[in-house]
């Protein structure tokens, strides 16, 4: 089963909802065109076929080993990162001068969305190398850009984040790995980081670890790390030496087993050297850059690992013959003929959930991307800040929906599937078992949920949310045009409402002081506020249909436009009302979590 991905709904995403033109008219991307894209994710298409899916089960099966300090993975991972390499797809974003293609994010995250649908494995290795080199491009000095970047680009070396730590997890001000300056104006880095993702194996030369740490006298919590570029190999006009970079172990995990996974430690013998980058004491807001384009990326990975459960499932529906279609017999005329499960009601139910989850993150993932594109170059700062701010807003529900939902609806597809969904002749399992993890790279879902509530929706005294909630009413405004869609986007606007009372109701207590309080349900608050935003993304999409469909300029089929409007009244009558219950919740002045006396004997 090779179907992973819809190609067509990503270039409608591109051409038609989003307005990619708009992007491209920009002076850094005037050497794109539409059609040149759309070569681009077909050729991607194609590469993925034979470079990425093949091996996506095996890549489980062999999972990467760890013997005498070495991790080995997949050998493939090896031809990967070359071809990502030569066919700069590691940093497409860079300036031409910098060895990139200034290629837009809104078309990056098509691709990547394409590949990583493939084998979300092994498209993490070149991922964190890219967002490595995007760190030192940002902060570091020309000298360590021209010592690291290029080879990170040709993928000849890969990259991390070395962040955690085996007592400090999410919180990062508790980070005690050092950092001593010696003579050279280099650092002595000693400690121990442990869940760095693709941290070690034999597929690159040398691994460049970008690593946060604490310099000698530096202030307490998060206002004294700084940020240190960290080689596992130290390069010299000799060739690479040994910079006392051990790798303790590798983390056996329940899914993405051949995306190594690793606990390093860093001046076991007191001989580890590190480079700052930028400033001191100022690496952790350095190293929210990488987060915040990881978030992104997750979120991404997540609709993609959902869209091949999607397209798997789908595939097996229309191929399985089970049952017979209910009649006035009940079903139980023998005489009749077997039916395609896909016949079924509850399984196309199932099969509009996959979809309607799948391609409702694929473009929001594509909407933040023009927002990453227009922030950095839009032609005034004005409408720069405009939209670096509702891509902050945006990037918490971006990376959570898709990591909590795709977990759904890929178990959904396994459900499709039956018996087979849970075996190992199936990728539904494997498919289930990589998107787990989504949930907690970069953030957990509960930490996303406070950075949502207590931060971004706060941002500017709620300039940015006022900001989405313009660009909501102007797409609901163009929706409405069309009489068949009114009532749903008079669903839409009443879910707004409705958001805009519960946050009217959880402010009064940030007013008071009571910020516990305030952020206990930001989960739920997560939950609700995030399916508002998909029914925004799929009154979009229908709305773009419709007109296709009206005015006849049809890019794709008749039939593929009028899925995309019965998708969004799917969604309308079966997701979107779930909010329902978050509002309850969240209005309810029953306080039952927040940990007091009465609360904490609930586990005794």
């Amino acid at each position: 089963m090779s179907n992973y991905v819809s190609v067509d709904h990503l270039k409608f995403l591109l051409d038609e909802v989003h307005n990619l033109e708009e992007v491209l008219g920009l002076d850094r991307f005037s050497d794109y065109d539409m059609e040149g894209i759309n070569i681009l994710l077909d050729s991607s298409k194609e590469l993925s076929d034979k470079e990425l899916f093949p091996y996506f089960t095996e890549m489980d099966r062999v999972g990467a080993k760890y013997e005498n300090g070495t991790i080995t993975c997949h050998p493939q991972i090896e031809n990967v990162m070359k071809m990502y390499g030569e066919n700069g797809f590691i940093c497409p974003h860079f300036d031409y001068e910098e060895g990139g293609s200034q290629m837009p994010h809104m078309a990056s995250l098509a691709v990547g969305f394409i590949s990583t649908a493939a084998n979300n494995t092994a498209v993490g290795y070149p991922g964190l190398t890219a967002g490595a080199a995007g760190l030192i491009r940002s902060y570091a000095s020309k000298e360590l850009f021209d010592t690291y970047v290029p080879k990170m680009m040709a993928g000849e070396w890969g990259g991390t984040m070395a962040l955690t730590e085996p007592h400090a997890g999410s919180s990062l001000s508790d980070i005690v790995t050092s950092a001593r300056l010696i003579e050279d104006g280099s650092y002595n880095i000693e400690g121990h980081k442990i869940f760095i993702s693709a941290g070690d194996h034999q597929c690159c030369e040398n691994i460049v670890h970008l690593t946060l740490a604490r310099i000698e006298g530096a202030p307490a919590g998060t206002k004294g790390i700084s940020l240190f570029v960290v080689p596992k190999y130290m390069p010299t006009e000799d060739g690479l030496i040994d910079n006392d970079v051990f790798t303790a172990g590798e983390f056996e995990k329940m899914g993405q087993r051949g995306y190594v996974t690793t606990h390093l430690v860093f001046g076991d013998k007191q001989n580890c050297k590190g480079f700052l980058v930028g400033e001191a004491n100022r690496g952790l807001k350095y190293m929210f850059q990488m987060m915040n384009g990881a978030r992104l990326e997750v979120g991404l990975t997540a609709a993609a690992i959902a869209s091949a459960a999607y397209h798997q499932s789908l595939q097996y529906a229309k191929e399985r013959s089970q049952g017979r279609k209910l009649d006035g017999s009940g079903g139980k005329n023998i005489n009749a003929s077997q039916t395609l499960i896909i016949n079924h009601p509850d399984v196309r139910r199932m099969l509009l959930l996959q979809k309607s989850v799948v391609e409702g993150c694929a473009s929001l993932l594509i909407l933040c991307g023009k927002y990453l594109d227009m922030s950095h170059y839009a032609a005034d700062e004005t409408t720069k800040e405009k939209y670096h701010d509702l891509l902050e807003l945006l990037t918490p529900i971006a990376k959570t929906y898709p990591s909590e939902m795709g977990r759904i609806s890929t178990s959904n597809g396994m459900q499709v599937l039956g018996g087979y969904g849970f075996t190992t002749d199936f990728p539904l399992e494997q498919l289930y078992r990589d998107i787990r993890i989504t949930a907690i790279y970069e953030g957990t879902t509960g930490i996303q949920s406070l950075d949502l509530l207590g931060r971004k929706v706060l941002m500017k005294n709620g300039a940015a949310l006022m900001s989405l909630m313009q660009e909501i009413n102007n797409d609901i405004a163009l929706a409405e045009t069309y009489e068949d869609l009114k009532p749903y986007t008079d669903k839409l606007k009443s879910a707004l409402q409705q958001t805009q009372k519960v946050l009217v109701h959880l402010s009064q207590f940030a007013l008071a002081g009571k910020f516990e309080r305030f952020l206990a349900d930001a989960t739920i608050f997560m939950e609700m506020t995030s399916t508002v935003i998909i029914a925004w993304q799929w009154i979009t999409m229908a709305s773009n249909a419709k007109q296709a469909l009206v005015t006849g300029q049809l890019n794709q089929s008749q039939q593929f436009y009028e899925a995309q409007i019965h998708t969004m009244k799917f969604y309308f009558k079966y997701e979107l009302p779930k909010i329902k219950g978050h509002i309850e919740t969240l209005l309810s002045d029953e306080v039952l979590t927040i940990a007091e006396e009465k609360a904490v004997e609930a586990f005794s």
